[in-house]
């Protein structure tokens, strides 16, 4: 992978991560197009650790006043918030345990899968435009049932926004915090990964097949963009504008399929 193909995919990366049109699903055309086929997980996984650090800066505020609630060891409503955020990423951190070598599985460059799983995100974008605004807080279950929609969201072209805050939406929670808890939600998961595949990194004796600054370059577009698409997508959901996204994925599910079966 040179450092110019590692600028593009971070950029796409950091820039669809936050939008619901599955960043994983963007990496795996983008790597197809580019004839990348190998270690897609491994820059997956580095691009996705560089949106976690952009998550923190347009959060930080959010991520502040939670520490510091934390630290002072009294059950609040921000002490209440962190373990719905902890519960939340239970499903996906068991599957993403006991599923590891399923999971890497799934980076293989199998457009036809990808295209087929954007028309999946299409339509759940798609139905948030007939849900009626809702004024719900979020609880356990709700916290468990969102969990349960970012695991699946591990599939390439699943996005992982798009599913959180659809399945937010669908159960009548307030569209603002149902935003702000999908955003804050995706640290837990992504530290995790990132953290895993850097000690299978120190523990290969095997050279990387990508080069240590492509995976900089990379990591850095990741981030700027991520800063933007963070801050432009808190803006769209509260304007309730998803069924523009749907358009979107399905036009891209589509083209994905055509060409997946043309090639």
């Amino acid at each position: 992978m040179s450092w110019i193909e590692a600028l593009i995919l971070g950029l796409l990366q950091g820039l669809t991560e936050f939008l619901p049109v599955s960043s994983s699903g963007h990496l795996e055309l983008g790597s197809a197009l580019f004839g990348l086929h190998e270690e897609n997980l491994t820059f997956s996984i580095f691009v996705h650790g560089a949106t976690f650090l952009s998550v923190l800066v347009v959060f930080r505020n959010d991520i502040f006043n939670l520490i510091a609630s934390l630290l002072k060891f009294q059950w609040n409503n921000e002490t209440r918030f962190i373990l719905l955020l902890l519960a939340s990423a239970v499903p996906v951190g068991l599957t993403g345990v006991l599923f590891k070598d399923q999971i890497e599985g799934l980076f293989g460059g199998n457009i036809l899968f990808v295209g087929f799983m954007l028309l999946v995100t299409s339509t759940l974008l798609l139905l948030t435009h007939f849900v009626a605004p809702g004024k719900k807080e979020i609880n356990l279950r709700r916290a468990i049932l969102i969990g349960l929609a970012q695991t699946i969201a591990i599939l390439p072209g699943i996005s992982r926004s798009g599913a959180t805050i659809s399945t937010a939406l669908y159960l009548g929670v307030d569209r603002e915090q149902a935003t702000r808890f999908s955003f804050l939600m995706v640290l837990i998961p992504i530290f995790g990964a990132t953290f895993l595949e850097i000690l299978d990194l120190a523990k290969t004796s095997e050279p990387s097949q990508i080069a240590v600054s492509s995976l900089v370059v990379g990591a850095v577009a990741a981030f700027a963009s991520g800063l933007i698409a963070c801050s432009w997508m808190l803006r769209i959901v509260k304007r309730g504008k998803l069924v523009y996204f749907s358009i979107y994925t399905a036009l891209a599910g589509a083209a994905a399929i055509i060409v997946a079966l043309a090639w």
